[in-house]
């Protein structure tokens, strides 16, 4: 073969590979909707307004956080596109906010969306549309159902589970309790009830002397706080969101009532709660966690608190590092990062899911010692332990040990 014809084969084959390559390495990136070479559209529905705002710190956090991810270079060379809606914790209004991400935003996938109430109205349309729902804002039992609901996946501990614990907790240190309860009159507060009942079992019906539920519409759950004294109940099983939450701490103190206050984690932020509630009215309250306390002096010199209150310093300097719920926006915000990079250049819907139900003793250093986050196929609840606390002072103190979350344990 003539030496020419010789160097345009070769050229030609050269050629030919290069193609190839490249080809193949187009080819093992998979995009959907809200997924491209340079971003990743991340959807989201936050109370910013309404009964539930307390909680819109957290996609205030949520957006400082993804927006100092994004300085540093992105998720594997991809800037997040964060697109947080306002819902007023109205399910009518969330399921619009909803539509408009998924339709017109065409988000990747809705992320963090926050209350029990709120997602329960979108999770049939989200998986519908196989869009994932995830790292609910809730602790509802329904958000670890891969079987019926594959594209939904909670993140924080069941709320049965801890209702279950404080009936235990009840058991052991008050007998004899005569029990008044107030919770939302929705998923939420439904879901804390039963766990407590299922945690008395048989006693339940005797211990439980008032269950006075409250509508987010009211503009005060004072008349029910009294209601519940006048029952005679030495222990108040507290089931309210931050706001009302407050508003009971204060009512107790004012009429002279001081039970055995029990809050769930929701409504344990120091800065939104109890502060608010005034310290000296919430001494002795107890309480779950399962996250690091940003006022905990034990936490000073730990390296994850640092790196969450340097955050806090450096790209959210208007938020209160006291609130509770800023520390839950952090670590979930961190969850989904790591989710994301297991994703690689595979961003489709399916393979978000298959990631996130593939977290292996992953941690976010805001986490109690010794809790870890594992998923699964067939286990879509991340977080599954917490520890009991007490508020003394200013901080709470936890006691006791790790406790199993798991619904059924």
């Amino acid at each position: 073969m003539p030496t020419f014809a010789v160097r345009m084969a070769v050229t030609a084959t050269a050629l030919a590979l290069i193609v190839a390559s490249t080809h193949d390495a187009g080819a093992q990136k998979k995009y959907d909707a809200g997924a491209t070479d340079t971003e990743i559209k991340v959807g989201n529905i936050m109370p910013y307004s309404g009964p539930a705002s307390a909680w819109s710190i957290v996609g205030k956090i949520e957006e400082a956080y993804f927006k100092k991810i994004n300085a540093a270079g992105g998720i594997n060379g991809r800037k997040i596109v964060f697109i947080s809606y306002d819902d007023a914790y109205s399910p009518p209004k969330t399921v619009e906010q909803t539509r408009k991400l998924v339709e017109s935003d065409e988000v990747l996938l809705v992320f963090n969306p926050l209350g029990t109430a709120p997602n329960t109205a979108i999770q049939k349309y989200l998986n519908s549309k196989k869009v994932p729902q995830l790292f609910v804002a809730s602790g509802a039992t329904k958000w670890a159902d891969p079987k019926n609901f594959p594209w939904t996946m909670g993140w924080t501990p069941n709320f049965q589970s801890e209702g279950r614990s404080y009936a235990k907790y009840i058991l052991a240190e008050r007998p004899n309790a005569k029990i008044g309860v107030l919770y939302q009159n929705d998923d939420y507060g439904k879901d804390y009830l039963k766990g407590l009942k299922d945690g008395l079992g048989e006693k339940s019906a005797s211990m439980i002397v008032a269950e006075e539920s409250y509508e987010t519409s009211e503009p005060t759950v004072d008349t029910h706080i009294v209601k519940i004294k006048a029952a005679g109940a030495d222990v108040f099983f507290d089931m309210a969101s931050p706001k009302f939450a407050a508003q009971a701490i204060k009512k107790a103190a004012e009429i002279d009532w001081k039970p055995l206050h029990l809050l769930p984690n929701p409504s344990s932020s120091v800065g939104g709660t109890l502060k608010p509630a005034g310290f000296d009215n919430a001494q002795g309250i107890v309480s779950a966690a399962f996250l690091k306390d940003a006022t905990d002096p034990q936490w000073k010199d730990d390296a994850g608190m640092k790196q969450f209150l340097d955050f806090m310093t450096n790209d959210y300097p208007q938020g209160d590092k006291l609130d509770g719920q800023a520390i839950a926006g952090y670590g979930v915000a961190q969850t989904l990062v790591q989710v994301l990079k297991q994703c690689g250049d595979n961003l489709t819907r399916e393979n978000v899911m298959n990631q996130a139900a593939n977290l292996k003793n992953f941690r976010t250093e805001v986490l109690l010692p010794g809790i870890t986050i594992n998923t699964s196929a067939i286990d879509y609840a991340p977080i599954s332990q917490f520890q009991l606390m007490r508020f003394k002072g200013e901080r709470w103190e936890p006691f006791g040990e790790i406790i199993s979350a798991e619904v059924g344990g």
